[in-house]
């Protein structure tokens, strides 16, 4: 079976030192020698209004064309759960389609998106691009990733490799050395688009505007800005990518406005 994106994804990751076929525990239902299911779980450590959590991640979910219909899915997903149930008091997902993990106790939890106004009017160029041809920006990005904190306290991600390579490992990621931090950032004209820092001390958005050369009149922040030590913040409910976040189990985020960071989303 093939998942689109995932491949190549899963490849690049794995170029960067982090294999996600290690990562990942699949759940597979063969017919006659021929994968027909597959559901995958890897595992999450995460900050979670203050506390550090192990997840469950959910992801790769897939039968075979011509396989539907005939009780695989929900058998290897019930395998699944009877497994992740020994080991993690939290689930999560993404999905453009809910109603796939509704009948396996998965409920949809909103997310949201916060905005910023400022008159950053550009400085020095204090962020440079990471070249994961070179063995010093490799090393220096492991390093990173291993020594983290939460880019927030009320919904963050520490020490994890795999989920993050896949999904930003084929990305432009920036560099500050002054700062020692990684940003996972893009700019669109004067608009800021932040969705993770990797670093071992969360700085003021100011700092991250400050070494940006050019203006910036807008900051979209997608994940909990607390940290930023920023004022009037506007949040605003936000499905990224067309996929919503689900959660199975305890989540003590629930009544909080966040966003699982971009990084940890499988």
């Amino acid at each position: 079976m093939t998942f689109p994106g995932i491949s190549s994804a899963a490849e690049c990751g794995r170029k960067l030192g982090a294999s996600w076929e290690a990562a990942s525990t699949p759940f597979i239902r063969f017919d006659d020698d021929q994968a027909t299911t597959h559901v995958g779980v890897v595992e999450i450590p995460m900050q979670i209004m203050g506390q550090r959590v192990t997840v469950g991640g959910i992801h790769a979910v897939a039968t075979r064309q011509g396989f539907r219909r005939r009780g695989y899915y929900r058998e290897v997903m019930n395998e699944v759960l009877e497994y992740c149930d020994q080991i993690y008091e939290t689930l999560v997902l993404t999905t453009s389609q809910p109603e796939f993990y509704l009948p396996f106790g998965f409920r949809v939890v909103e997310e949201h998106i916060f905005k910023v106004k400022c008159s950053s009017t550009g400085s020095i160029d204090g962020w440079r691009t990471l070249d994961f041809a070179d063995v010093e920006d490799l090393t220096l990005l492991h390093r990173l990733l291993e020594t983290r904190v939460p880019v927030s306290n009320i919904v963050g991600v520490v020490e994890e490799k795999a989920v993050f390579l896949v999904n930003e490992g084929s990305r432009p990621l920036y560099y500050a050395k002054d700062l020692d931090a990684i940003a996972c950032m893009e700019i669109e004209d004067t608009r800021l688009h932040l969705f993770d820092l990797v670093t071992t001390q969360i700085y003021p958005l100011q700092k991250i505007l400050d070494r940006i050369p050019q203006p910036i009149e807008e900051v979209l922040i997608y994940f909990s800005p607390e940290l930023l030590n920023v004022k009037n913040v506007q949040a605003f409910p936000y499905v990224i990518d067309e996929a919503v976040l689900m959660v199975r189990g305890k989540f003590a985020a629930e009544e909080q406005k966040f966003m699982l960071p971009r990084s940890a989303r499988c």
